[in-house]
């Protein structure tokens, strides 16, 4: 299961991180989201030596603004607190797994 990213764990959580890390920027309303929910979640249980995980707009619309979020399901990928890639829209598992293999 892909952890849940907050306002209050964000810091610590993502931008701290000793390993990249993928944000999937997501609502419950957004049929699209949950379309990719079990990708994320099949990919968090599979890679190691990285952190996949959720941030739920409605709950976090700072982090939404500060990253730039005007659509989504967005993923960032962050490495060493910087955001070092993005995919918008439904992606295919492969399609993230290489972006999430080329961070190791």
């Amino acid at each position: 299961m892909a952890h849940a990213f907050t306002d209050a764990n964000f810091e610590a959580e993502v931008l701290e991180s000793t390993v990249p890390v993928l944000v999937d920027f997501w609502a419950p309303w957004c049929g699209p989201c949950r379309q990719l929910t079990p990708t994320i979640d099949k990919l968090a249980k599979e890679m190691q030596g990285l952190k996949i995980g959720k941030v739920n707009v409605d709950e976090s619309p700072g982090l939404a603004n500060e990253y730039g979020v005007s659509a989504i399901p967005l993923l960032l990928f962050f490495q060493k607190g910087k955001v070092v890639g993005k995919l918008m829209g439904i992606q295919s598992a492969v399609t993230i797994r290489q972006k999430l293999e080329a961070l190791k």
